[in-house]
């Protein structure tokens, strides 16, 4: 495993940031939107929640091998002092999960919240986006982009008001294993969010954030789906942050970090005037 991720196995830059970032509201854990093992979430709330109050889906990062939703309690928590309700979904990782199980667990976490049972226990159901960081983008990307994934989860796309994705790979031939392996069973095994340009047509609102000097995920995945999105004529926000790595963006998300490092608190202001807009 790289060096980025053994430090996303650790969890320590998420865990620092949690302990930097107080508590907003309400925090339900441990909700089960499916059967296996991993289909848990966690639910962080706004102090004043309404039934209208908006909710973010986060997936978290880690090269669909590692990660947690624990480990971004400090994103939810900043978000929920914003009063935006945010929902922290697991899904499966390699080896016991591959393409396409993280996608359809990233669809039946939103068919969940959507459902019966999640306003039985408190979750909003006001403007609902996709987010998620690195891996975590990739999935939020897909069931953004490929409308076949809400679909099999017994969801429409209009369901999304729109998604984030911070440092997201939207298509690319991996050459490095495990994850020639993880994708082994995608069409020419490609990570792929968006098999046919046409899905842009019924797209939602996207932001996009990249840092400049991501190694890791480079920054042309952003700005190739902006120019695509773009040229489909679907609404799309794309900032580059200079300087800033592949973590950095995420981390921006923690108080602390806005104030210091490559491009401080760039995604952070551009992620909450989205949210805010839709």
């Amino acid at each position: 495993m790289s060096l980025f991720g053994r430090l996303l196995a650790s969890g320590l830059p998420m865990r620092l940031a949690g302990l930097a970032t107080p508590r907003a509201g309400r925090e339900l854990r441990g909700l089960r939107y499916a059967g296996h093992g991993r289909a848990k979430l966690d639910l962080v709330l706004p102090k004043r929640a309404t039934p209208a109050t908006p909710l973010v889906v986060f997936f978290h990062g880690g090269s669909w091998q590692v990660g947690s939703r624990r480990h971004y309690g400090f994103l939810a928590r900043s978000l929920a002092q914003e009063g935006v309700a945010v929902a922290l979904p697991d899904y499966r990782l390699w080896p016991q999960g591959r393409w396409p199980d993280f996608l359809h667990d990233g669809a039946a976490a939103i068919a969940w919240l959507r459902g019966e049972a999640a306003r039985d226990a408190g979750v909003p159901q006001g403007p609902l986006f996709v987010m998620g960081h690195s891996a975590g983008g990739f999935i939020a990307a897909a069931v953004a982009l490929d409308p076949r994934w809400l679909a099999a989860a017994g969801c429409a796309r209009d369901v999304l008001a729109g998604g984030v994705l911070v440092s997201a790979p939207i298509a690319w031939q991996p050459d490095d294993e495990p994850v020639r392996s993880i994708f082994a069973a995608a069409p020419g095994g490609m990570i792929q969010a968006m098999p046919d340009p046409a899905m842009l047509a019924g797209a939602p609102p996207l932001l996009l954030v990249h840092g400049t000097a991501d190694t890791v995920v480079g920054p042309f995945h952003s700005e190739r789906l902006a120019a695509a999105m773009a040229r489909a004529g679907r609404e799309v926000r794309l900032v580059m942050v200079p300087g800033a790595g592949h973590i950095a963006p995420m981390l921006s998300f923690a108080a602390p970090a806005r104030h210091f490092g490559p491009g401080a608190g760039a995604a952070w202001h551009a992620a909450l005037d989205f949210l805010r807009r839709g």
